[in-house]
């Protein structure tokens, strides 16, 4: 459970500390990359808590969440000692989706390792097609919204894999 009242919408919304399990680490010494996106997953899952997304969503509603996108940008390695924490920053959402951005931070000393952005979709389990929010979902969404709407645009949003052009 998190350790923050459940009507609470931070700017930038911060999971808990996490830490690296041991078998995370490749044969380069440092987090293999899939692991990365375990940490963001974890972030997203604290989220969704307060949104009223968390685990129980799906038994009551048949509705759950899918990542149709991804982005990820590795930026500096990190180590298996050491504590991380993600910030999810809400950068856009409408009845059937939201655009978030995280950044796996260093817990204490506060620089970043890795980013992700995601377009998420709601989806109606039943027939496996996205669905509307529900107006509960779609006010919090609102809330965690003008939250974040003072939040400069992060480092990194909107870029794309290219090739650079000569």
């Amino acid at each position: 459970m998190l350790d923050r009242p459940e009507t609470e919408m931070p700017a930038p919304f911060v999971s808990s500390q996490m830490r690296i399990e041991p078998e995370w680490i490749d044969f380069n010494g440092h987090l293999n990359m899939a692991y990365y996106v375990v940490f963001f997953d974890r972030a997203v899952d604290e989220l969704y808590e307060v949104l009223g997304l968390g685990p129980n969503y799906l038994k009551e509603r048949a509705h759950s969440t899918m990542v149709a996108e991804m982005h990820v940008r590795y930026l500096r390695e990190v180590h298996e000692s050491a504590p991380l924490r993600v910030r999810c920053q809400l950068l856009a959402y409408d009845s059937k989706r939201i655009h978030l951005f995280e950044e796996l931070v260093h817990a204490t000393e506060g620089w970043v390792s890795a980013t992700c952005e995601t377009m998420t979709l709601h989806v109606d389990m039943t027939t496996k097609k996205v669905a509307p929010w529900p107006a509960d979902v779609m006010s919090a969404l609102a809330r965690l919204q003008a939250a974040h709407a003072g939040l400069p645009i992060p480092d990194g949003a909107g870029r794309q894999v290219a090739m650079p052009k000569r």
